[in-house]
């Protein structure tokens, strides 16, 4: 009897960990409730993203982002290389969602063909969470940005789809105070990288997104913001990318 409960006990938990599994990595497609962001096709590029309009926009619409056949799957992918974006000029060129968020439930997948390839994904336009090849400090691939180290060693590599999925929850105010700052977990290719990361501020000034120019950062507004991808000038290709808007209650994100 002991040993029959024991085996059924583990086939629980395989079953348990095959089904978390299915919700995190590449290629999960988005769950009873989501909303498909981008699925390859220009026509959502269009009707989902417009330029983030901060303080060094040069790009100008329509988007500028091309639709490129996925190198590995076939369908399409966004490339990130914007022309206005070239030397690295992050904010000229960066898409956002016209929708903005508070809390919610991301997934992200992108591919870097070339060492060096750079990127972003930014969470209510505030947070990025780093794509960075070749870089596995707190600056680099998978990071939370100045904040986390990267989880380098659960990167696909170079020319292979990898994936993030977060669960994030706004920052809370009271009377129009800041009372509670934003958090998030963040899974990399599958596995946990980051549980309920207390995130310190926006990064990067004024030119990296919503509130990066308020008290160097520390300026957190109650303003939702939209996911944001960022172009630096690379060949960094994006696509499967959809987000459930979700009500996180406790300051908990693990998932």
């Amino acid at each position: 009897m002991k040993k029959a409960t024991l085996l059924l006990a583990a086939c629980l938990i395989s079953t348990l960990q095959l089904l978390h599994a299915q919700t995190v990595g590449v290629g999960v497609k988005a769950p009873k409730g989501a909303e498909v962001l981008f699925d390859g096709t220009r026509a959502m590029l269009d009707a989902n993203w417009t330029y983030w309009a901060g303080p060094r926009l040069k790009a100008t619409l329509p988007i500028k982002w091309q639709i490129v056949k996925d190198p590995v799957d076939g369908g399409g992918a966004m490339n990130s290389n914007d022309p206005s974006a070239a030397g690295g000029l992050y904010g000229a060129a960066d898409v956002v969602t016209k929708k903005a968020f508070r809390d919610f439930r991301l997934h992200v997948e992108f591919l870097i063909p070339e060492k060096g390839g750079n990127s972003g994904v930014y969470l209510q336009n505030r947070y990025e969470v780093q794509i960075l090849d070749g870089d596995t400090t707190t600056h680099g691939l998978g990071a939370i940005i100045n904040e986390t180290r990267s989880p380098y060693h659960l990167y696909n590599g170079l020319g292979k789809w990898n994936a993030y999925d977060v669960k994030f929850r706004a920052a809370r105010f009271r009377d129009g105070k800041l009372v509670e700052k934003a958090r998030a977990t963040v899974y990399f290719n599958g596995k946990k990288a980051h549980t309920n990361h207390e995130i310190k501020k926006v990064w990067g000034g004024p030119n990296s997104g919503i509130d990066g120019g308020n008290d160097n950062g520390n300026g957190i507004t109650d303003v939702p913001g939209g996911i944001k991808l960022q172009a630096e000038g690379h060949n960094v290709m994006y696509r499967n990318i959809w987000i459930k808007e979700i009500k996180v209650k406790k300051p908990d994100t693990d998932f």
